[in-house]
């Protein structure tokens, strides 16, 4: 059926991916979820994608793009072409069912992120997923969609660890078990600042080498490594032992 310019179509249930060109606004409307598997690899088939094989100026109006435009704006006049770019390269627009869904996922992840960043602290256990998301909801957690789910896990990590009640999860993060070792005479000289990074000291022998046993948080890693390295010059030795 040929659709001319100004031709109205009305659809429901539809994710739109928008693109603005030539200063132009076009739009496409797509199967909700479908995008995602389209720009990922996972769905090939654009009919499987798109509602309907069309270029508009304004999907919820129902206006089609003149075809003038859109052929002006991307120097091509294969429909095809134009959808696959504005489907790869353009902006999706989330419908209110679609931002819920996504907002549930992302915070699924995040729980799922600090269960398997942390420990509580009375068992050196794990918490399970469930038991995250239960104290998310209870201390009214916000999930943010525009920011990513490791940064939102590290800040959920740093509310829980700060907060008391008897509502709040005991909580803290898992921490590096590492070996230390180095040449005595260079211990001596920089065995304080790296004691500085570290939270417990299960070993420490000194002699002619120094060796040392020690747990630290994940983030100090990158500081002591950087330390012995430097200051060792690659005389000294930092190996992972695991998580506790």
């Amino acid at each position: 059926m040929n659709k001319q310019p100004g031709t109205q179509i009305k659809l429901t249930n539809v994710s739109i991916v928008r693109m603005k060109k030539g200063g132009k606004r076009f739009e496409i409307a797509c199967y909700q979820n479908k995008v995602s598997e389209f720009r990922s690899g996972v769905e090939t088939d654009l009919s499987e994608v798109l509602q309907i094989e069309q270029i508009f100026a304004n999907v919820p109006k129902g206006l089609v793009a003149k075809k003038d435009d859109w052929t002006k704006c991307f120097q091509t006049d294969d429909m095809n072409k134009v959808i696959e770019e504005i489907l790869r390269k353009g902006e999706l627009q989330i419908n209110n069912l679609e931002r819920s869904h996504q907002l549930s996922s992302l915070s699924r992840e995040i729980a799922t992120l600090v269960s398997e960043m942390t420990v509580d602290p009375n068992t050196n256990r794990k918490h399970t997923v469930g038991m995250i998301e239960k104290i998310m909801s209870e201390i009214g957690f916000s999930v943010k969609a525009d920011k990513p789910a490791k940064a939102q896990a590290l800040e959920l990590i740093k509310k829980l660890s700060s907060e008391e009640g008897e509502s709040t999860l005991p909580i803290r993060r898992a921490r590096m078990r590492i070996r230390i070792t180095m040449p005595g005479k260079d211990a001596k000289r920089i065995k304080d600042n790296i004691m500085k990074e570290v939270e417990e000291t299960e070993e420490d022998d000194m002699g002619q080498e120094w060796e040392a046993i020690v747990q630290i948080n994940p983030s100090a890693f990158r500081t002591i490594t950087d330390l012995v390295n430097n200051e060792t010059k690659g005389k000294g030795r930092v190996e992972v032992m695991g998580n506790v």
